[in-house]
C-alpha cells in the first residue's frame, strides 16, 4: 500500500479519483460545454465585490407569525459560519433557523433566513460582525425552507478581459438563452473533499467499513493537510488520540470515531451521523449521476431536445410527463421546447421517481449501474430517500452586459437572473471554460493530501 501523497496539481487528482473510483463517483462534475465558441480567459470573484447574488423571494413575509423574516447582507462568510453568527446573536438553536438556499462564500450576497422566536421579541443591537449587515426583520408564520424562493439575481464582474471583447461574450450569452443553461449540479453538492457522492454510494451499498475509513483515515479520498495528524492517528489505532483533534464543525468525523471509541462496529458508528448527513451523501450520489446523464446529452446535442421515451418537464407547473410515441405524434413537441415551456428531465434516483421509456431508460440506467448501485438500495437504506426529475436546462432572463474600468482595472459586467437550485458558475464556464470559475473557488485541493492503494 502506496504512502499518502501530496497532488502536484487538480487534474492529476481528478485523473486518479477517476482510475481508483470510476468516472461517476471519481469525478461528479461536468466534462462537456453546450456552446461551441471559443472561452475568453476571463477570470471571476477576483474580489468580493465582484460577485453579486440577490435572492428573489417566491413570497413577502405577512408580518405577524412564530418566526421572525430577517434580510441579511453578507460578504466573505460562508452559509455554516452565517447561522453561527446568527445563532449567538438572536440567543436561539441552530435547528430555529431556515434558510431558502445556501449564497457564495467569495460574494456580496442578500438573502432572508427566518428565526422562530414564538415568545419574544428579537434583539435590535447590531449585529457583532461586519461580515454581515441587517437589512430588515418582519414576522411570518412559517420557518423557511430549502427551495421557498423564486430564484436568484446576479451582477457579476469578469476580470481579465479587454472590455472591447464584450461583444463576443454577449453573443454566448443570447445563444445560452436561447438554448437554456445545462443545469448540472454545483461542486458544493460534493464537499469540500470531493467524496460525498462515494460516501452515499457506500452507504446504499451497505459498506459501512468503507464509510468509516474514508471519513477518518488518509487511505480514502483527498483530505486537506491540517487533518493529517488525527488520520494518521487513526491509521495507527490511537482512536481516543485522533478523536481530540476532530473540531467542532467535524460533526460526522466525530460522532463516528466516538462510537469506535466505545468499541461499537462500523454499522453502528455510521448511523451516529445525523440522519439529515447521511440524506445529503445519498443526495450526492444522486446529483453524481444526474450529471453523467446530462453530460452526456449535452455532448450528443440532445440537451434541449425532446427524445421519445424522455420525461418532459413543465416548467410553469413543475411536474413531469412521459413522452411516448402518441405524444410525440400529438402535438410540436420541440417547439414547445423552443419556447421554454417544457425541456427533457434527467434521473435523481430513488422513490417515486417518473421512470423513462425505451431507449432513453436503458441510457438512464448504465450510468445507475456504473456507479454501482441498483435501484431497490433507495428503498432498503431507510432513509426516505425520494426520487425526482430535474431538468436538463434551465432559462437565463433579464440578461445585460456593459464594460468598464474602476480601481482594480478594466472590467465586463454581466446580469442575470436564475430559478432556484440552477448555478450561474455554469453560466460563466460556457463563456469563460473551467479556468476561469475554477481560478476562484480557492478549496486549493492540491493543497492536500490523497492515499490509496491504488496510486504511485
Amino acid at each position: 500500500m502506496s504512502d499518502s501523497f501530496e497532488y502536484q496539481d487538480s487534474l492529476s487528482q481528478t485523473e486518479n479519483d477517476v482510475k481508483r473510483w470510476g468516472p461517476i463517483l471519481g469525478n461528479p462534475t461536468p466534462g462537456a460545454r453546450l456552446l461551441d465558441f471559443p472561452t475568453l480567459p476571463g477570470l471571476i470573484k477576483q474580489r468580493e465585490e465582484d460577485f453579486l447574488v440577490d435572492e428573489i423571494p417566491l413570497y413577502e413575509p405577512s408580518g405577524s407569525g412564530e418566526h421572525v423574516y430577517v434580510r441579511v447582507q453578507k460578504h466573505g462568510m460562508s452559509h455554516s459560519e452565517l447561522l453561527g453568527v446568527l445563532r449567538k446573536h438572536f440567543k436561539v438553536r441552530e435547528s430555529a433557523i431556515g434558510a431558502a438556499g445556501m449564497k457564495d462564500r467569495i460574494a456580496v450576497t442578500s438573502q432572508t433566513l427566518s428565526i422562530h422566536m414564538p415568545d419574544r421579541e428579537p434583539t435590535q443591537k447590531p449585529i457583532d460582525d461586519e461580515r454581515i449587515e441587517i437589512l430588515w426583520m418582519s414576522r411570518h408564520a412559517n420557518k423557511l425552507r430549502r427551495g421557498h424562493l423564486e430564484g436568484n439575481r446576479f451582477v457579476i464582474r469578469i476580470r481579465n478581459l479587454d472590455p472591447s471583447q464584450a461583444p463576443q461574450l454577449w453573443r454566448g450569452m443570447r445563444e445560452l438563452e436561447k438554448r437554456g443553461i445545462p443545469n448540472y449540479y454545483g461542486h458544493q453538492r460534493f464537499g469540500y473533499r470531493r467524496n460525498t457522492q462515494r460516501l452515499g454510494a457506500y452507504l446504499l451499498q451497505n459498506r459501512s467499513k468503507d464509510i468509516v475509513e474514508d471519513v477518518l483515515g488518509t487511505q480514502g479520498s483527498w483530505f486537506p493537510a491540517h487533518q493529517r495528524n488525527q488520520r494518521d492517528l487513526f491509521d495507527e489505532g490511537k482512536l481516543k488520540n485522533a478523536m481530540q483533534m476532530w473540531g467542532r464543525r467535524d460533526e460526522a468525523e466525530k460522532s463516528i470515531i466516538a462510537k469506535l471509541v466505545s468499541n461499537r462496529p462500523p454499522d453502528v458508528a455510521v448511523k451516529a451521523v445525523s440522519r439529515h448527513m447521511r440524506g445529503f451523501w445519498v443526495s450526492a450520489v444522486q446529483s453524481a449521476i444526474f450529471n453523467h446523464a446530462l453530460d452526456a446529452r449535452v455532448r450528443d446535442g440532445s440537451s434541449d431536445q425532446i427524445l421519445e421515451g424522455d420525461i418532459a418537464f413543465r416548467h410553469q407547473s413543475r411536474k413531469g410527463f412521459l413522452v411516448d410515441k402518441g405524444t410525440m405524434g400529438a402535438e410540436d413537441q420541440q417547439a414547445r421546447v423552443q419556447n421554454f415551456e417544457i425541456s427533457p428531465a434527467g434521473p435523481i434516483w430513488g422513490e417515486g421517481m417518473l421512470h423513462a421509456g425505451g431507449q432513453v431508460a436503458d441510457r438512464e440506467l448504465v450510468f445507475l449501474r456504473e456507479a454501482g448501485i441498483d435501484e431497490e438500495m433507495f428503498t432498503k437504506i431507510g432513509l426516505g430517500v425520494k426520487g425526482t426529475r430535474r431538468p436538463y436546462r434551465v432559462q437565463m432572463t433579464n440578461t445585460g452586459i456593459d464594460s468598464g474600468f474602476d480601481d482594480h482595472g478594466p472590467y465586463i459586467r454581466i446580469t442575470l437572473d436564475l430559478p432556484r437550485g440552477s448555478y450561474a458558475t455554469f453560466v460563466l464556464r460556457e463563456l469563460l471554460g473551467d479556468d476561469g470559475v475554477d481560478s476562484a473557488r480557492r478549496d486549493h485541493r492540491d493543497s492536500g493530501v490523497y492515499g490509496g492503494a491504488d496510486n504511485s
